[in-house]
């Protein structure tokens, strides 16, 4: 591959998921990787965020880091555009079979939440969703939602997640299953997902995927990662996530963003 030229970039996208990746244990962007995507940014690169969050999750990281991308969220169920609100990509689960079959089978100790339009609903409540609530800085609607659901999600009390990702895919066949944390059970539209998005995305603004870098540190990543020119991995990520890499940089609190951003402004090379 050619060094990167003054013109900018060999990877002139990088896109990056949040939590693990960017944004450490304390829930603030680690300091190293915000100051690398600003030096990306100036050498002419554009930054995208993709995460499992909502709107006002992720929003305000976005706008920390002076972002005015669109932002790929409910782990690609939706792309936003931040200036506006405007959903340019809206998918929606086929929900009836999580309420009648699903949530009232769920083991005693897994919560469950819906999202719909812009709000987050308690399903099930338990005492763990009110930590992901906190972490989410998200507040937790105890109606029903007036809609069908954009993503739901399982808050197990503990892993592993076999036996609910088994009864998922038993009661409702036309879904697709995703664990974004140890405990967490994504259950999403067939066709969404942060890779789909991606290729979406990518093609609604006309750059070929493979110049696209992207980093995560989760199983929810893989997908998006395979789909880039140069996939990243977080050192102390998922085993998976980590064994489909192209390049494992370091770990999330050490700078993982910035390891590849590094490797992207010396040569753009995967080693």
């Amino acid at each position: 591959m050619p060094p990167v030229s003054a013109a900018g970039p060999l990877f002139p996208w990088l896109v990056t998921d949040l939590d693990g990746t960017l944004v450490g244990r304390d829930l603030r962007i680690v300091r190293r990787s915000a100051d690398a995507l600003r030096r990306y940014r100036e050498r002419g690169g554009t930054v995208y965020i993709a995460t499992g969050r909502n709107e006002e999750s992720a929003g305000r990281y976005h706008r920390d880091l002076g972002l005015d991308t669109p932002m790929i969220l409910y782990n690609g169920a939706r792309v936003v555009d931040p200036a506006t609100g405007r959903r340019l990509l809206d998918l929606r689960l086929d929900d009836s079979c999580l309420w009648n079959a699903v949530l009232p089978e769920l083991p005693a100790g897994v919560g469950a939440v819906g999202f719909a339009g812009e709000d987050a609903y308690a399903l099930r409540a338990v005492p763990a969703l009110a930590d992901y609530a906190r972490r989410d800085g998200i507040t937790l609607r105890a109606d029903a939602p007036a809609e069908p659901l954009t993503k739901a999600m399982l808050i197990a009390p503990a892993p592993p997640l076999d036996g609910l990702a088994a009864l998922v895919a038993e009661r409702c066949p036309g879904v697709r299953l995703l664990q974004s944390e140890d405990t967490y059970l994504e259950i999403l539209p067939a066709d969404a997902g942060k890779g789909p998005a991606l290729r979406w995305l990518t093609e609604r603004e006309g750059i070929d995927l493979s110049r696209v870098a992207a980093i995560g540190d989760n199983p929810n990543d893989i997908d998006m990662m395979t789909a880039a020119g140069l996939g990243a991995a977080v050192g102390d990520g998922h085993p998976e996530t980590r064994a489909a890499a192209d390049i494992v940089v370091g770990g999330c609190a050490e700078g993982a963003v910035a390891d590849l951003v590094d490797r992207i402004l010396a040569d753009g090379k995967p080693e």
